[in-house]
């Protein structure tokens, strides 16, 4: 085990200490409101830990504080943990990104496509071509999540017992099983939809593979750069240092609530939001990608293929609110791109809060966020354990963290 640390002044680092100061002020009100139980915000430059600031609780009712050492479901941030995955068998010539997704899945053979019609109405079409593992990588393969409500295919899902991705008692192969059976929202390729398409790369990382997700993560990722507190699943040493869940209430206050079960080895292995990590892991892994794939001497992406990763995907460059499925023609997807599982700027004039471009990232459920900005070497990370309903941290964390940038 291991904690993040502060490394190096602020103003060493072309941070304004006043502005870090404004900060850990505006995140510690919303501690103050009951709108959070704590956070953990670091910012590094050049690899170096420049800000760390813990405050608040990790576990209200027990009055333990947020350290450096807390551990968190990072639900969404571990999207990008897939990608690298399905990336090291790219690299090894295991598989293509043009790969059609029934080479290593067969019940994904033939897609058929929405049509028209609702309920028992629904009709569909064969699709006009193939997955490819390229869509999944780009959330452009037609798959949907069944919470959002917005398409007869969501309704879909969740009459299918899809409504949180995962049918009870399913396991990995079970549940990509009962994602191949439903209608895609859109020809692959055509749209951009935000969807259940990483946890069908974990089960083909484990055909190709030959190895469960979770071997393959240790082995592959998150043993080589010493990510020893990150996995699917917590030791019983571990679990003093986990951090409570909590979903916003409907008054803007937080109560605790239930999350994927961490205390032991899940039978559902999702390599879209399965992940619990601390603070030091994740800068480890922060800081391979923004050194193109490489760190302290070990090398597991070629600088090539994490550029690739962290470049726009989507045809002709678009960005994801004009190419995005109606749930995400949103102004707070002006200005984006998608790479490989991660979002990036592609136009700083378009974004909702300021950001370089190039800087790419994601966030989890639980609102936390992560984001790299290698122009001018900075990784930023937020830790916190919320499910909001209004609440909306994440334009004010970047404009403030922005106005920090001296140099």
């Amino acid at each position: 085990m291991a904690r993040l640390r502060q490394e190096v002044d602020p103003d060493e680092a072309g941070l304004d200490v006043k502005a870090l100061d404004r900060l850990d002020r505006h995140l510690a009100h919303l501690v103050d409101q009951g709108r959070l139980p704590g956070f953990l915000v670091a910012l590094s430059r050049g690899g170096r830990v420049a800000h760390l600031t813990t405050h608040g609780r990790r576990d209200v009712a027990a009055g333990l504080p947020v350290e450096a050492d807390t551990l968190w479901r990072i639900y969404s941030m571990t999207k990008p943990v897939t990608a690298v995955a399905v990336l090291l068998l790219v690299e090894e010539g295991r598989l293509s990104l043009d790969d059609p997704l029934e080479r290593h899945l067969p019940v994904f053979a033939d897609p058929r496509v929405y049509d028209g019609g609702s309920g028992a109405d629904l009709r569909t079409r064969p699709a006009a071509g193939p997955i490819l593992i390229r869509h999944l990588l780009t959330h452009t393969a037609g798959l949907t999540f069944g919470f959002y409500h917005r398409h007869p295919v969501d309704a879909r899902y969740r009459e299918s017992g899809l409504e949180y991705s995962v049918p009870p008692g399913k396991d990995l192969t079970e549940t990509v099983e009962v994602y191949a059976r439903m209608p895609l929202q859109f020809d692959p390729g055509t749209q951009w939809n935000y969807s259940v398409a990483s946890n069908v790369l974990g089960r083909v990382i484990e055909v190709v593979s030959g190895q469960p997700l979770d071997a393959f993560f240790t082995e592959r990722i998150l043993r080589p750069l010493g990510m020893t507190d990150t996995g699917f699943h917590i030791r019983p040493e571990q679990a003093g240092r986990l951090a409570e869940l909590y979903g916003e209430t409907d008054e803007g206050g937080i109560d605790p609530v239930p999350g994927l079960p961490v205390q032991g080895r899940p039978r559902f292995l999702s390599g879209s939001g399965g992940l619990v990590s601390s603070a030091y892991d994740f800068h480890r892994f922060m800081e391979m990608l923004r050194r193109g794939g490489e760190l302290d001497g070990v090398r597991l992406l070629s600088a090539d293929t994490v550029g690739m990763m962290t470049r726009n995907q989507l045809p002709g460059d678009a960005m994801l609110r004009s190419f995005g499925a109606p749930a995400h023609q949103e102004p707070g997807n002006d200005g984006l791109g998608f790479g490989f599982n991660v979002s990036v700027v592609t136009d700083p004039s378009r974004t909702l809060a300021p950001a370089g471009l190039g800087t790419y990232g994601w966030t989890g459920a639980a609102t936390t966020a992560f984001w790299v900005d290698p122009a001018r070497e900075v990784t930023v990370q937020f830790m916190t354990q919320v499910r909001p309903k209004t609440l909306k941290v994440f334009p004010e964390l970047r404009r403030l963290v922005h106005e920090a940038l001296v140099d």
